[in-house]
């Protein structure tokens, strides 16, 4: 059963974010901040002007008590240890800005909005250093751990890009509805009827391996190598599109919440943990040991009733709701997953040890 956190919000909840000290940041519709400090009730309440949407929040990686938050098209630093008006305010997205990321270094903050662009901005002299762009509404981007100058992004146009900083056009672009085209299977005709529109990304605390959620359902799980990266697995838990990814800070276990109301837990840690093996190598080898009358099982049916599915969730959370954000903090010293959706409190799940 959840625990939930009530009072912080009158209005659902689409965002969540966790600093190294377990302070909780949740933000809503209507302009609504809260924080968290583990406990059941507000630690800090604000409320942004111009009554916009609250859609991302993300606290400094190195200086926890810096959070910044997207509120429609405007950015907002905020000092936690007096949430009052912002310490500062930057406008340089033309759209709602869906996802934030700032850089291990504090140095770089990345904003993707529904244009497609992804604004860079250098923290330090205040601008704009960098404009990325995608063809359609940008879901997510992700700076990459160990590495403050290269990131990822994907959207609703399905192209999976992997950037660094000194090149205005992405290194290396994947395309995942042509993937699927690719696999030249019977089930690749449905792709055009619920194309895989990527909604979510997660990097390993590595920073090589990265987790793709999509509208089709599946998850996809990516290495990269050098300038580019390749596809290493790919697996389906969730009936309706995967909202969120997020790796856990243990090596690959791997949290996925869905538009079905469903959180489950990964483990991916046999499949994409070796790192001296080549992804292509082992994609191609894991289908040659598949019997030719299983492989689509492998691929396409839903782990629910697949016995013959590679991956399989190690925990299942009925949440009921549509997920809009997960996160997982420890409290209390134990694991707890956070999960905010259409209704205005959080619900805490602990996890258990693994």
């Amino acid at each position: 059963m959840a625990v939930k956190w009530i009072g912080g919000h009158s209005t659902s909840i689409l965002c969540l974010n966790v600093n190294t000290e377990g302070l909780v940041a949740s933000g809503a519709e209507r302009g609504e901040l809260t924080l968290w400090d583990g406990g059941c009730t507000p630690a800090g309440q604000l409320h942004l002007p111009k009554a916009d949407d609250v859609t991302s929040v993300v606290f400094s990686p190195c200086r926890p008590t810096r959070l910044y938050a997207s509120h429609g098209e405007t950015i907002n630093l905020l000092d936690v240890r007096s949430l009052k008006e912002p310490v500062e305010r930057f406008h340089v997205n033309e759209e709602e800005i869906n996802c934030l990321s700032v850089n291990e270094t504090d140095s770089f903050l990345a904003a993707a909005d529904d244009s497609g662009a992804i604004k860079v901005m250098d923290l330090e002299n205040k601008k704009v250093s960098r404009s990325l762009r995608h063809s359609n509404i940008c879901s997510s981007v992700v700076f990459r751990p160990q590495r403050p100058q290269s990131l990822v992004s994907c959207g609703l146009d399905m192209q999976v890009m992997l950037w660094n900083l000194q090149k205005a056009r992405p290194l290396w672009t994947t395309n995942l509805q042509e993937c699927e085209m690719e696999e030249d299977s019977p089930e690749s005709a449905g792709q055009f009827f619920n194309p895989p529109l990527a909604h979510s990304l997660s990097v390993a605390s590595c920073g090589n391996v990265f987790g793709c959620g999509a509208q089709d359902g599946k998850v996809r799980i990516f290495r990269v190598t050098g300038v580019k990266f390749e596809r290493e697995l790919e697996f389906q838990g969730h009936c309706l599109g995967v909202s969120q990814v997020l790796f856990m800070p243990e090596a690959y276990w791997l949290l996925t919440g869905g538009n079905d109301g469903k959180v489950l837990l990964w483990d991916v840690s046999s499949d994409v943990g070796k790192q001296q093996k080549s992804p292509a190598k082992c994609l191609q080898r894991r289908k040659a040991q598949a019997p030719a009358s299983t492989r689509k099982h492998v691929k396409f049916s839903k782990v629910a009733s697949s016995e013959h599915a590679t991956v399989l969730p190690k925990l299942t959370i009925e949440h009921g709701e549509k997920v809009n954000w997960i996160s997982c903090s420890e409290i209390k010293g134990s694991k707890r997953v956070l999960v905010a959706d259409q209704s205005s409190s959080v619900s805490v799940y602990s996890l258990p040890e693994h």
